[in-house]
Formats: C-alpha cells, sequence, structure tokens
C-alpha cells in the first residue's frame, strides 16, 4: 500500500506547535480519564498505521510500574536522518511539531487513523517525561523529553549491530495537567486493543500491566471482523438467527469497505463503525449510506423472491431490531465532525459506500439464499409489528394525552422557557422531592420525584419498560421520545441530573436509571446531558451552629475536623430527605457550590459488557466483577 521512500523528506510541517499545556482540552478532548487514554491511543494509532501499510505485525502496550506507559511496534521505525527544511532528525520533528508527519500527502500511509488526532507532540507536551527508542539501519536511537516538551537529550545511537526494526515510546502523563486521575485503565485498554484487533486481521496485539502482579493478554483474530460481530453476539447472550454471518468487502475510488452482519433474536441493534480503525460514535455519511443500502438490497431480493405480500415493505427501522454490524471503512482524507469528532462528514464517502453495501449484500444473498430468508423473515416480523402499532397508534393516543396531563400534577416545572438552560432533577422519594421543590431555582430547576426502584430496563422488552409509572414519566418530562423515536432537539432541558441518596439502595436506583438511558436515550449520554448530582454524607457544626461545613466522604471530614477540632458536631444524613430545602439548595442545586459528575461513555464496547455484568440476569459475572472492584473500608472487616 505504501508508494515512496519513507525517510526524513516524507515528513511535512503544516503548523508549529501551540500552547497545547495552556488548552489541553482543544487538542484531547478532556482532560479526564477519557483524554487520558487518548494520549495512550494517539501512539497506538500510529503504530497502527505502520500495520496498515503492510510494516507491522505486532504491537505491545505495557503499563509500567510507575504509571508510565511504553507502545512498541517492529514496523520501520521512524525517519532518524535530518529534515532538509528543518534541520534536526525527523523523529524530534515529529515529537515537537504539531501536525508534523509523514501522513499528510498520501504517498507514504495510503489511509492513517493518526490524522483523527494531533500527533505525537500533543502527547509529548501532555507528559512529565517522554522517550523514543528507534531500530533502524541496525542501530538503536534514543531521544529523551521531560517536562511537557522540554528536550533532556537529542537523538544519539546507544546501542549498535541489532537486528529488527520498529518503535517505543514510553511517557507519564503530567498530573498538572490530568488532575483527576493519571492512573491508565486496563479494562479500557483492553477493549480498545481487542476491537484493534479484530479490524486488522492477522496483527497481534500483547496487553500488560506490571503494576502490582503481572497480567498479559494476546490479542490477534484470523477471522477480523466476521469474529468481531460473533464476538459481540456472544457477549450480548441473544441467540443468533444465522449461524454464519454476512460478508462482503469492496473498493472504489479509493475507499475501501469492509462489513460483517449478524442477526440475533434481541430487539436493539449493535451497529459499531469505524473509519480508518477510528470508532465513529456518531455515525456520518457512511452509515447513511449503508443504512440505505441495506433497506433497498432486503427489499429486491425480497420482492423478487415472492418472499413479501402484496401489501408489505420493508422500512429502515425494520432492520436495526437484532442487528449486529461491523462497518469498516479506509479512506484517505477522513473529515470528522459533531462535540466528539466521531461523526465523518465527507459527502462523497454516502453514494459510495451505499453502491458497495447493494452490491456485496446482493452478490451474498444470491450465493446464500438460506441465510438471506433467515434473515428478511426476521426483519419482516418487526415490520409487522410495526404495522400493527400503527393502527393501534390512535387507540393509545388519547391516553397518553391522560398521561401528560397526569404529569402536570408530579412534576414542578421551572418557569423559564430557555432550554439551553433548563435543569431536570430526577430525585429518589417525594421527602427528598418535598425539599428539593423548595428549595429550587424555580426559573431553570425543575424537579421529578422518583417511588421506588424503576424497572431494569437491561433485559425487559420494550412494553414491560412502558408499563412502569415511573419510566412514563421521565420520558414524558424529557420530552425527546425512546429509541428509534428519540430526537434531542425536542427535549425540553440542557441538563438531566440524577439525585439519589449516598447509599446502597441510592447506588442502585442510579444504575437502574443510567441503564435506562444507555438503552433508550444515549444521544443524551453522547452529548453530556446527564449528570449525578453529589450530596454530602456529613454535616459538620460548631459554636452553635455559627459555623457550618459539609463533607461528601470520610477524608473530607478528616479534613474538616482537623481544622475545626474534635468538638465539632458531626451529624451524618442517611438521606436527602433529611436535608432543609435551604441546605439541598446550598449543597447540591445550587450551580455556584455543588458537585455533578458528567456521564461519558469512554468506550461503547466497554459500557456494554459492563451493564450486561450488572444488569443480566447472570449472577456468576455480576459476583466475581463486584469482588474486584469493591473497596472494603476498615468498617466492613
Amino acid at each position: 500500500m505504501a508508494g515512496k521512500q519513507y525517510n526524513a523528506d516524507s515528513i511535512q510541517v503544516l503548523e508549529g506547535l501551540e500552547a497545547v499545556r495552556k488548552r489541553p482540552g482543544m487538542y484531547i478532548g478532556s482532560t479526564g480519564s477519557k483524554g487520558l487514554h487518548h494520549l495512550a491511543y494517539e501512539i497506538i494509532d500510529n503504530a497502527i498505521d505502520e500495520a496498515g501499510a503492510g510494516f507491522c505485525d505486532q504491537i505491545s502496550v505495557t503499563i509500567n510500574p510507575d504509571g508510565s506507559i511504553t507502545i512498541e511496534d517492529n514496523g520501520r521505525g521512524i525517519p532518524v536522518d535530518i529534515h532538509a527544511g528543518k534541520q534536526i532528525s525527523a523523529v524530534r520533528l515529529a515529537f515537537e511539531t504539531l501536525h508534523a508527519g509523514g501522513k499528510f500527502s498520501g504517498e507514504v500511509y495510503k489511509t492513517s487513523g493518526g490524522l483523527h488526532g494531533v500527533g505525537a507532540s500533543v502527547v509529548n507536551a501532555l507528559c512529565v517525561y517522554l522517550t523514543v527508542e528507534i531500530k533502524r539501519n541496525g542501530k538503536l536511537y534514543r531521544v529523551e523529553y521531560v517536562e511537557g516538551g522540554r528536550l533532556k537529550s537529542d537523538l544519539a545511537v546507544v546501542k549498535k549491530s541489532i537486528k529488527g526494526t520498529g518503535t517505543s515510546v514510553t511517557f507519564k502523563p503530567d498530573p498538572l495537567i490530568f488532575k483527576e486521575t493519571t492512573v491508565f485503565k486496563y479494562d479500557t485498554l483492553r477493549s480498545r486493543l481487542m476491537e484493534l484487533s479484530y479490524l486488522n486481521s492477522g496483527l497481534t496485539i500483547i496487553l500488560t500491566d506490571n503494576r502490582g502482579e503481572t497480567k498479559t493478554e494476546t490479542f490477534a483474530s484470523k477471522n477480523g471482523i466476521i469474529g468481531f460481530v460473533e464476538h459481540i453476539n456472544r457477549e450480548s447472550g441473544f441467540s443468533t438467527v444465522h449461524k454464519k454471518p454476512i460478508y462482503f468487502k469492496g473498493e472504489k475510488d479509493d475507499v475501501l469497505l469492509e462489513c460483517a452482519i449478524q442477526y440475533n433474536d434481541g430487539d436493539d441493534e449493535s451497529l459499531h463503525s469505524y473509519v480508518n480503525n477510528i470508532p465513529t460514535d456518531e455515525g456520518g455519511t457512511h452509515e447513511s449510506g449503508f443504512r440505505t443500502a441495506l433497506t433497498k438490497a432486503f427489499n429486491n431480493y425480497g420482492r423478487k423472491n415472492n418472499l413479501f405480500k402484496k401489501d408489505e415493505n420493508l422500512i429502515g427501522d425494520d432492520l436495526k431490531d437484532g442487528l449486529t454490524c461491523v462497518l469498516s471503512l479506509k479512506i484517505r482524507d477522513p473529515q470528522f465532525e459533531g462535540q466528539t469528532k466521531t461523526k465523518l462528514s465527507n459527502m462523497e464517502v454516502e453514494g459510495i459506500v451505499q453502491s458497495l453495501t447493494n452490491e456485496g449484500i446482493s452478490q451474498f444473498f444470491e450465493k446464500s439464499p438460506a441465510i438471506a430468508k433467515e434473515v428478511i423473515s426476521r426483519t419482516l416480523s418487526t415490520c409487522l409489528l410495526r404495522l400493527a402499532a400503527k393502527k393501534a397508534k390512535e387507540l393509545k393516543k388519547k391516553a397518553r394525552d391522560a398521561e401528560v396531563k397526569a404529569l402536570s400534577g408530579k412534576l414542578a416545572a421551572c418557569s423559564g422557557k430557555d432550554k439551553s438552560r433548563n435543569e431536570l432533577f430526577l430525585v429518589e422519594g417525594d421527602s427528598a422531592g418535598g425539599s428539593a421543590k423548595m428549595g429550587r431555582d424555580r426559573r431553570f430547576q425543575a424537579i421529578l420525584p422518583l417511588r421506588g426502584k424503576v424497572i431494569n430496563t437491561y433485559r425487559a422488552k420494550i412494553d414491560k419498560v412502558l408499563e412502569n409509572e415511573e419510566i412514563r414519566s421521565i420520558i414524558s418530562a424529557v420530552g425527546s421520545g425512546i429509541g428509534k423515536e428519540f430526537d434531542l432537539e425536542k427535549g425540553n432541558y440542557a441538563r438531566v441530573c440524577i439525585m439519589t441518596d449516598a447509599d446502597i439502595d441510592g447506588a442502585h436506583i442510579r444504575c437502574l436509571l443510567l441503564t435506562f438511558f444507555y438503552r433508550y436515550m444515549k444521544p443524551l449520554i453522547l452529548n453530556g446531558r446527564v449528570f449525578i448530582a453529589q450530596s454530602p454524607l456529613y454535616k459538620i457544626e460548631k459554636e452553635r451552629g455559627k459555623i457550618v461545613r459539609y463533607a461528601f466522604d470520610d477524608n473530607e471530614l478528616k479534613k474538616e475536623l482537623k481544622e475545626l477540632g474534635r468538638t465539632a458536631k458531626i451529624s451524618r444524613y442517611k438521606g436527602l430527605g433529611e436535608m432543609n430545602p435551604d441546605q439541598l439548595w446550598e449543597t447540591t442545586l445550587n450551580p455556584v457550590h455543588r458537585r455533578m459528575i458528567q456521564v461519558t461513555i469512554d468506550d461503547a464496547l466497554e459500557a456494554e459488557r459492563k451493564l450486561r455484568i450488572l444488569m443480566s440476569e447472570q449472577v456468576e459475572p455480576r459476583r466475581e466483577f463486584m469482588m474486584e472492584n469493591i473497596v472494603f473500608t476498615d468498617a466492613d472487616m
């Protein structure tokens, strides 16, 4: 796939490195856990590009005891010769200059995932130290940086007469930048590396964690994305409609498409799309082209082979139930949009994907008519349910109108009409709901009290979900609809905040609500509109209430007592209902002082895996997960 020789002149400079440390969020999205792992993905993506170009078949990712991480590949090794234009070594140029690399011309790398991000230089800028070692020309070269990109030791040969080629990058994130955490999560890395092994058939990826007892896993897939869809369906717990996945690939106008499809008997869609190995969680033009062609190919085959009755015709939504699909594209110059930069916007791609998909599915169906009939029969059952639901829609309309009217007596709405500011608080219990209603700012804060625990929506069918009164109230209050009919723009609130007690029951209710939002209102989470309100565990008073402090955990309590003295009076809140309206406003509702956790999805596959463990009917995996992740205190022993 490579074109010209890969040397120093392959490195092109687009612009100088700016003050990355001052505004890191502009380059890596956030300085939380997601941004931290983005650093690793930037370097991993460079190694993946070497594999895609045909020069690398093994990548090692190692978490070191000091919290640093090492990413090593057996590719060609970054060029070490002097760049003609900049008069420094090419490897230094790549790690010191923003948007400097060998991927912009399309001559060295036909396609690249690295262009999705901002490059090795930004990783360097946000680290305590970074070391690059390169095997090339029979020598081992090393260059070292400290303090966010300051050169510690220039590129030099540290060993001669070595075998092999490749690049090794070791770096440690800077806690001054990543104040929330600098700890790499094994499960997060594991999920992404397993994903990459499926997307790059023939590539071996080794993940090792040397923190404490060493843990190592190897990921390699001979079946590529066919194995990927089979893995996703195994993890889902649902039975597959057809054993052999639908698979096709094709190339047109420098767009390489590969797709695998396997239906299961569940109600949910699991479509995972990628562009140059980068997950496109928000879809884009490639998904639009795929969906159009999928519907067209199914309808054409069904009519041609007399599988439909006269008035039957599949629409896009009929093909979503039970669909498990991996769609992988390789293109020269991907353009992304959206808040999380995971939505493909290349307009020319839609028609190309539509053409390749229509041709690929049609040819597969002609060669495998038994599978075609099984799959179309599966989608036809959804179609028939849709037609039946349409007939019953008018009968249900009056009932829904009555439900909205009943909600008006339960929901304490806000007076403001600015949807970009308004907030909805889902509050556990009538007592806490009453305090919240009195303590809130009525101009932009709405309160919806919830009675008891909502239904576990992970396994329940949609009809059972909608029978739950609390779920119906949430749907009506949010106003965006659910599932396939969800429309973010129709929503009534900029933020939906879960406010429950700081105990086991409160945690369970939060988990149940988050499961509902993930399954039926996922765009709320993807667009950063779901929050968890934090309420204090302790109230500390001194001098008969003249001094009042709050502590959100035991560590904060110790800190306050150290300052106020052991004679201070401590009250532990058993629940939100024990707080009066003023206290609830001061600690939990007031935007100036409150603490909110924004709910995000770092990795869709990992999120689905954990939901399955926590919310499915299988007890043993949940027990193992809890034993591995619960931190016991002295009081529990």
